[in-house]
Parts: C-alpha cells; sequence; structure tokens
C-alpha cells in the first residue's frame, strides 16, 4: 500500500512540477515576446504583462508539492539535528500535520476567493476571469498532500543533508 500511494505521489508531483515548468517557459516566451513588440516593433502588448503574471503565481503553486516532497519547505533543522531518532519522528508527524492544516486552510480560503474574485477580470484581459489565477492557490494546495504525506512516509532530507 506504502509502495502504491508512492507511486501515486511520485505521478502528481511530477506532473505538477511539469506543469510548473511550462509556467515558466510561457513567462519567459511571453517576456521575450513583449521586450521584441516594445523595443523592436514600437507597438507594446499590454496583455502580455497580465499572462506574465498570471503564469508565475500558477508556476509557484504548481512548483510547492516538489519543494514538499524533498523536506524543503518546513524545516526545523537546528531541533531536528539535536534531537534524538525517536524525537526526530515526532518532528516529523508535527510538521507533516502543521503542513496539512496549512494546506486544508489553503484550500478551504482559496477556493472562496477564488470563486469571489470570479467578477473580477484582468485588466488587460478583459475576457479573462481572475478566477483563473486565484484558483492556483487551492489546487497547489491539493498537489501538495500527496507529497507532504509522501515526505512523511518516505522522508528525503536533501536540504538538511547538502546544508553546512
Amino acid at each position: 500500500m506504502k509502495s502504491l500511494f508512492l507511486g501515486v505521489e511520485r505521478f502528481s508531483t511530477g506532473a505538477a512540477m511539469m506543469g510548473a515548468c511550462a509556467m515558466l517557459a510561457v513567462a519567459a516566451s511571453l517576456g521575450m515576446f513583449q521586450i521584441l513588440m516594445r523595443f523592436v516593433f514600437e507597438e507594446p502588448a499590454e496583455w502580455t504583462e497580465v499572462l506574465i503574471r498570471f503564469s508565475l503565481i500558477w508556476m509557484v503553486f504548481l512548483a510547492i508539492p516538489m519543494a514538499f516532497r524533498h523536506g524543503a519547505m518546513v524545516s526545523v533543522d537546528v531541533l531536528y539535528r539535536w534531537s534524538p531518532p525517536p524525537l526526530r519522528r515526532v518532528l516529523d508527524w508535527v510538521v507533516c500535520l502543521a503542513a496539512l492544516a496549512l494546506c486544508a486552510v489553503l484550500i478551504w480560503w482559496g477556493f472562496d476567493y477564488a470563486r469571489r474574485g470570479g467578477v473580477q477580470t484582468m485588466a488587460g484581459l478583459e475576457s479573462l476571469s481572475m478566477f483563473w489565477a486565484y484558483l492556483a492557490v487551492p489546487v497547489g494546495a491539493v498537489l501538495s498532500i500527496p507529497g507532504i504525506v509522501g515526505n512523511l512516509l518516505d522522508p528525503r532530507r536533501e536540504e538538511l543533508e547538502t546544508a553546512q
């Protein structure tokens, strides 16, 4: 059962990270397009700035699951290093439960915020609702849950082990 969950977690975290990389590529491409239009053709495209911001928001929230999975988000390094092994496991559980509680808050209030923001439109792209930008918060939180539990079941302390 553990290996099945970790397989699903690996897939969902990998898919989220691929989405984050795609959003970075979109932002970089739009930035280059914006520079080209503004300084070469002297016809600025206002809509690109809005989409760059939109894609960067999604990039951050889609990359969070990978950060949780690698133990890079919530860290109590000094306390963890000084603690005996049984207490370290308790710290793992405390951090996991705190992160899951944070995700629950982000899912609940993030979706509510996205729903309320659905009546707003993006400046420069009046046909696009702000709902889609705000939706990144609950989506990122939902995708983070398998990474948080996966880090509890199969801890990766790459940040702690490579720190100096």
